[in-house]
C-alpha cells in the first residue's frame, strides 16, 4: 500500500462521523482510539488485525463504528487492493461462536438505526434449511462458527455451509471471542478463517497475551491496542471487584471405612480433588454445605451467577439453593445450561433485563462464562474448578459491566481460582481481599460415584 493510497483512505474514514443513537449514546475515548488504529491499519494495508480490550468495554460497539466507517467510505477489498476510486459497499461479516453473542451483535448493531433496514442479515442454520441456500443479500451478516461448519454432507463428503460463498465474498470479518479457538491451528474454527483468507480480518478478544492463547497472537499478530481491566477500573469505566475465597475441610477427601457408600465404587487409597468432585464423586451434604455458606453470605435481593462442575451438578445446586432462598417466588433460580434449550434462553434475557427481579439466582456450568450482558450482577459463585486464565478472566467479566448504585461485585471462590490465575498486571488488585476459613462439624455421608 503506498502512502498516498492509505492517506486517501484515511482521508475517507476520517471524514465520515460517526452515530450516536440520537445522540443517547457517547464513544468512549479508548473505543476512539480502537476504531481509529484498526482504521489506519486497514489504510496502510494491513490484512490481519487484534484488539484487546477488557469484557464490558464495548468491543461490540467498535465493531459497529469500524463496519459503519467501512461501509460508508465504500471501502472493499477489489478497490482497496487496486487503489481504484471506492465504487461499492463492503461485505462485513461478524463472526462468533455462540448464539447469544451473535444475537447481542446483531441487536447492538440495530440499536444504532444507522444501516438501512434490509442491510443487516442473521444467518441461521433453519433459514438455510428453509430456503435451500445461503443468504448473500446483505451488507452485514452475523452468524455463528457452527452454523457456517454445518451443511448436508454431498457426494458422502462434508460440506459446510460457508463453502457456499466465494472465498472473496465478505471483504471484512471479524471474529468475536478470537481467543476461544479460532486462530488455533488445530480448530474447525480455523478452516473457516483460511476459506475466508482474501478478507481483511479482525479479531476482538478479551485476554492479553498468555501462555495458553498464544496461537490467537500468532494468527493476528501483535494488537493494535490494548486496554486493560485494570484501566478500565481505574478510568470509571468498569466495575471493581472484591474476592472471596472459601476454604471448607471437605476441600479434598479419603475414604474412611465409616462413611457410607450409596451408590458406585470408591478407591480407598484415593485423595478425591477438587477436579473429581461432582464427576467421579459427589457428597451431597457438601454441597448443600457450600450452598449454605455463600447464601448466607450474599444479599439474596442481588442478580449472582453460580458456576458448577456439570449440568448435573448445575440442577442439583439450582434445588438446593430454591430450598435455602428467603423469597417465596418460585421463579428465584433457575439453571440455565445448553441442554435447557430456550426455556434457559428466556430465563437468561429474564435475568438480563434489569427492570425484572427474577430470576436472581442463574446456576449453569459452561454456558455463562462469556457473552451475558447482564449489567446488574452482584455476586459471582465458582463451585467448580477453572481450566485456564483466559477462562478466568471471561468469568471475572461477567460482573465488570456498571449499573447504577454499583460499586464493586464479589466473586466467591470455593476452588483457589485466584490463586492460580490471579493477574495484577491485566487485572488490579481486588478490593479488600477476604481469606475465610470455615469449618463444618457436621457428619458428611457419601452419596453417589460415577465414573
Amino acid at each position: 500500500m503506498t502512502f498516498a493510497k492509505a492517506n486517501a483512505w484515511r482521508d475517507r474514514f476520517a471524514g465520515i462521523p460517526s452515530p450516536d443513537k440520537s445522540g443517547t449514546w457517547t464513544i468512549r475515548f479508548y473505543q476512539d482510539i480502537s476504531v481509529n488504529r484498526v482504521l489506519e491499519a486497514i489504510a496502510k494495508g494491513k490484512d490481519r488485525v487484534l484488539l484487546t480490550l477488557a469484557t464490558g468495554t464495548g468491543k461490540t460497539s467498535i465493531a459497529f463504528q469500524i463496519a459503519w466507517k467501512l461501509f460508508n467510505a465504500r471501502w472493499n477489498l477489489k478497490d482497496w487492493k487496486s487503489g481504484a476510486p471506492a465504487t461499492r459497499r463492503p461485505r462485513i461479516l461478524f463472526l462468533a461462536d455462540r448464539n447469544n453473542l451473535a444475537d447481542q451483535a446483531f441487536n447492538d448493531f440495530t440499536s444504532f438505526a444507522a444501516f438501512p433496514e434490509d442491510a443487516l442479515v442473521r444467518i441461521k442454520p433453519e433459514d438455510i434449511r428453509k430456503k435451500g441456500r445461503v443468504p448473500k443479500n446483505g451488507s452485514i451478516f452475523f452468524t455463528i462458527f457452527q452454523t457456517f461448519m454445518s451443511g448436508p454432507p454431498k457426494d458422502g463428503k462434508p460440506s459446510p455451509y460457508f463453502g457456499e460463498y466465494p472465498p472473496d465474498f465478505f471483504d471484512f470479518i471479524v471474529i468475536d471471542e478470537c481467543h476461544r479457538g479460532g486462530a488455533n491451528d488445530e480448530s474447525t474454527w480455523r478452516d473457516i478463517l483460511e476459506y475466508f483468507a482474501p478478507a481483511v480480518q479482525l479479531g476482538l478478544t478479551a485476554t492479553p497475551k498468555r501462555q495458553d492463547n498464544v496461537d490467537t497472537y500468532a494468527y493476528f499478530g501483535d494488537p493494535v491496542y490494548i486496554y486493560s481491566l485494570k484501566e478500565g477500573i481505574n478510568d470509571g469505566f468498569l466495575t471493581p471487584f472484591r474476592m472471596r475465597q472459601i476454604a471448607t475441610t471437605l476441600d479434598e477427601y479419603v475414604y474412611t471405612p465409616d462413611d457410607q457408600v450409596v451408590e458406585g465404587d470408591i478407591e480407598t487409597s484415593k485423595r478425591y480433588t477438587e477436579a473429581d468432585f461432582n464427576k467421579v464423586i459427589e457428597i451431597k451434604e457438601r454441597e448443600a454445605h457450600r450452598v449454605q455458606l455463600f447464601m448466607d453470605q450474599i444479599n439474596q435481593s442481588e442478580k449472582t451467577l453460580v458456576f458448577c462442575a456439570t449440568q448435573d451438578h448445575a440442577l442439583g445446586v439450582r434445588d438446593l439453593i430454591n430450598q435455602m432462598k428467603t423469597s417465596t417466588d418460585p421463579n428465584y433460580c433457575h439453571r440455565v445450561t445448553a441442554n435447557d434449550g430456550e426455556l434457559g434462553n428466556q430465563y437468561l434475557r429474564d435475568f438480563q433485563d434489569n427492570e425484572k427481579t427474577v430470576p436472581t439466582i442463574l446456576t449453569t456450568s459452561q454456558k455463562l462464562s462469556t457473552g451475558v450482558d447482564a449489567r446488574n450482577i452482584r455476586n459471582i459463585v465458582l463451585m467448580r474448578p477453572i481450566n485456564s486464565m483466559i477462562e478466568f478472566k471471561q468469568i471475572i467479566g461477567r460482573g465488570t459491566r456498571l449499573y447504577d448504585g454499583k460499586v464493586y461485585f464479589t466473586i466467591y471462590d470455593f476452588v483457589k481460582a485466584y490463586l492460580h490465575f490471579n493477574d495484577p498486571e491485566w487485572d488490579g488488585e481486588p478490593l479488600e481481599p477476604v481469606m475465610a476459613n470455615l469449618k463444618s462439624s457436621e457428619k458428611l455421608t457419601l452419596e453417589k460415584y460415577s465414573k
